[in-house]
């Protein structure tokens, strides 16, 4: 059946427009109803069928639709207009006014009591709130997202919702929970026959990130190559690209340094492509990230650079940030430690162990390097402790073998043999430890 309100509004609707033509019931009924049915119908005594609606709704002159709902003939349709119109101004790089777009189109949809485009303005919300690092406010708006869908949604649909909130968690550095929440859905899409080509390639896209950042290569790659197989079917472009940069980083850990360039090259060209500004600057973050790796440091530095100007500090502030952390590493690579330092003491308060954790354990981490370097062994220290209870939290296991070593380096060179031993042994078990979720077997993959 269409949806349509309960039938006192309706009933009340119809008298009010009745009475603002001037016409009697029974002139509405005639010829095929009669007052009686009117009169019952405008008291809310009775659930009047669509054809009864439609002849009342033709002799008071409106559309079917906003007889039933109230709307205009063609709202939802407009509505759906505008919320794309805000996903391109989100696109664009201007987080402020399209979160206020997204703002009133809530407003709009909820007072015209439609769920999906509710839904989708809180999508719009909660994205918006990613890229500005607001973390809270992104998993509250996709809680809500995936609330106003309801339990009886297709699950397909709830996963934009769904994959919102495990990104969230993953930028808060809460990787566990970031992988529990990809893994627990694509496992549910895959056991119940939903093989959705979108949904799963949003989430096959979105899981390696926390997966590499826990060790857990093998799955990383494992989702990379169903997320490569699944990109023929996707009917969404911007998915495409998003999973051709996430893919690039599998290659890049596996040495595959020219597939991983061709891969950020087709995500780039598809993001030009769809005027969609922050994702074409972590094109250029993730090239100067791989330059970087291949110890390229100048092609890496003005990659980077041209990743944080187009990632403003005011409209995209959490990945700016980041941004600027990968930045100051090759610049402390290329010898300009000062300048490095200098643009670490700019951006480190905007991180925090619940936004942006695994970067502001690595600018710590860089702060302890240039601070070692400069024989400044209490700082460094201090600034070695401080990343190794971020990546402890986060349960980043390389990293965190990474920086046992570093300090157990400089407990040995001050004299501390004792301290130095347990930071090394501390270090070796995390480099030993599984990459896994703790959640036993990988999820089901769907049949390709």
């Amino acid at each position: 059946m269409a949806e349509r309100d309960d039938p006192e509004i309706i009933g009340r609707r119809v008298q009010q427009l009745r009475t603002e033509l001037g016409l009697t019931q029974r002139q509405l009924a005639e010829p095929a109803y009669t007052p009686a049915y009117i009169s019952t119908l405008e008291a809310g005594r009775v659930r009047p069928s669509e054809p009864a609606l439609r002849h009342i709704a033709e002799r008071l002159g409106v559309g079917y639709e906003e007889l039933a709902t109230g709307r205009p003939t063609g709202y939802a349709t407009e509505l759906r207009l505008k919320l794309t119109e805000a996903q391109r101004t989100l696109a664009t790089g201007e987080t402020e006014t399209a979160a206020a777009e997204f703002t009133k189109l809530l407003d709009d949809a909820e007072r015209h009591g439609l769920v999906a485009e509710q839904a989708d303005a809180l999508l719009g919300l909660g994205e918006c709130a990613l890229e500005t690092g607001d973390l809270e406010t992104a998993r509250q708006r996709f809680e809500e997202a995936e609330a106003r869908l309801g339990e009886d949604a297709p699950l397909p649909a709830r996963v934009p919702a769904l994959r919102g909130r495990a990104v969230a968690h993953y930028l808060a550095g809460e990787l566990r929970y970031s992988c529990y929440l990809f893994e627990s859905t694509l496992d549910e899409l895959n056991r119940t026959g939903m093989h959705d080509p979108d949904a799963l390639l949003l989430l096959y896209s979105g899981v390696i990130a926390p997966y590499m950042d826990m060790g857990a290569h093998a799955r990383a790659a494992q989702a990379a190559e169903l997320a490569l197989a699944l990109a023929p079917q996707a009917g969404d472009l911007a998915l495409v690209a998003r999973m051709h940069r996430s893919v690039a980083r599998t290659m890049i850990a596996e040495g595959r340094t020219d597939e991983a360039d061709a891969s950020l090259a087709k995500a780039s060209e598809l993001y030009r492509q769809l005027q969609i500004r922050t994702e074409l600057a972590n094109c250029h973050w993730m090239r100067g990230y791989l330059h970087a790796q291949n110890g390229a440091y100048e092609r890496a530095e003005q990659e980077l650079r041209e990743a944080r100007r187009m990632l403003s500090a005011k409209r995209a502030a959490l990945y700016h940030s980041q941004a600027t952390v990968e930045l100051a590493d090759v610049l402390h690579r290329r010898g300009k430690s000062q300048e490095a330092a200098a643009l670490l003491h700019e951006v480190i308060s905007d991180l925090t162990s619940e936004r942006g954790a695994l970067h502001s354990a690595a600018a710590h981490r860089l702060l302890g390097i240039i601070a070692e370097d400069a024989r400044d062994t209490d700082t460094a220290e201090e600034h070695y402790v401080r990343a190794l209870s971020l990546l402890e939290r986060a349960g980043a296991a390389a990293d965190l073998a990474d920086l046992c070593r570093l300090l157990g380096d400089l407990f040995r060179r001050t004299g501390r043999v004792e301290a130095a031993l347990d930071a090394y042994r501390t270090g070796l078990g995390h480099r030993t430890a599984p990459g896994h979720t703790t959640l036993g077997p990988a999820p089901a993959q769907p049949p390709l």
